[in-house]
């Protein structure tokens, strides 16, 4: 199943729908895609075909103003999986993959009222002037787990969706620091979209690690990125272990993989130059694609003003 949410063409609000080739056959009971999980699949899978028989509305694809699948989700980790996305980074700086990277799958919380669709445009962060898009495939779980093994982790995801993780990495390393974080360097805007795909979808091996996804980027309609989602090292149903441990994990929680070799700007300056790969401003195009979950395009916009701090030592 591919399900997609958009804007009503009629009256603008928040509509869902199984993709059924270019056209949309619109729910006629559930307009929320984390409505349909919280179980083993059946209330999507029913739901799916009830849109088949009997949909609200047929729409084309083309026609219509899609939003982000999940457009709030509960909470969104982005773990960093791809170790051929690390290396050359690490190497432009002389630095080495620390060894607790092969032991535990790192990720961080970002923000869920961040999250954009597909073809917003995107406002360059606040105060920041190095910024990078991240080229990124996420997991949606779809049923809750506390403590499961990679195995059983598996089990708990409902489908997969494009994820792109925007940074300032001048920010970010401003951040570094304090010892926290990442915070502002990642948190002013996270695209998803524009399908939900859900895992009987997507193209694996008899006993292949991970789904495969050709996974591209370009910029102003030039090429960047190009990477391979079967180059994971850590598995999804390892880095949903790993969430889960001492926790819980929730229906609509993402779980983003982390940049795929190549997949943004600070990967392609350290393997190239800056000069061929210069940062993002205000204008840039972001074209990004993956296959089933569809593309994500979107331009970049003038940042808001920063708001200064003031004196800390002065009241406000």
């Amino acid at each position: 199943m591919r399900w997609t949410a958009y804007l009503s063409p009629t009256d603008g609000t928040a509509r869902l729908g199984l993709l059924d080739g270019d056209t949309v056959l619109e729910s006629p009971t559930h307009t929320r895609l984390l409505d349909l999980l919280g179980d083993d699949g059946t209330r999507l899978a029913a739901t799916a075909d009830l849109a088949r028989r009997s949909p609200a509305a047929k729409h084309r694809l083309d026609e219509l103003t899609l939003t982000a699948p999940i457009p709030v989700p509960p909470t969104i980790r982005d773990f960093m999986a791809f170790e051929d996305h690390l290396l050359p980074i690490l190497a432009a700086r002389g630095a080495t993959l620390d060894p607790a990277w092969y032991q535990l799958p790192g990720f961080y919380f970002t923000n869920p009222a961040a999250v954009l669709g597909p073809n917003d445009p995107v406002p360059c962060a606040p105060g920041g002037v190095e910024l990078d898009y991240e080229l990124e495939v996420a997991a949606v779980i779809g049923r809750s787990g506390r403590n499961v093994t990679p195995q059983k982790a598996e089990d708990l995801i409902a489908g997969y969706i494009l994820l792109c993780d925007w940074s300032a990495r001048d920010l970010q390393r401003a951040e570094r620091g304090i010892g926290l974080g990442p915070a502002k360097g990642k948190d002013w805007a996270t695209t998803l979209g524009p399908f939900f795909v859900t895992p009987d979808e997507l193209d694996r091996e008899v006993d292949a690690r991970t789904p495969d996804l050709r996974l591209t980027a370009s910029v102003n309609g030039r090429a960047y990125s190009d990477g391979r989602l079967a180059d994971l090292y850590w598995t999804f149903g390892q880095m949903i272990s790993y969430a889960s441990r001492g926790t819980e994990v929730r229906p609509g929680d993402i779980i983003g993989s982390g940049t795929v070799g190549t997949g943004c700007i600070a990967d392609l300056s350290a393997r190239h130059s800056r000069e061929e790969y210069p940062w993002l401003a205000a204008g840039d195009v972001v074209r990004l694609e993956a296959g089933p979950l569809g593309v994500i395009e979107a331009v970049l916009t003038p940042a808001p003003e920063v708001v200064p701090l003031g004196d800390p030592f002065v009241s406000q």
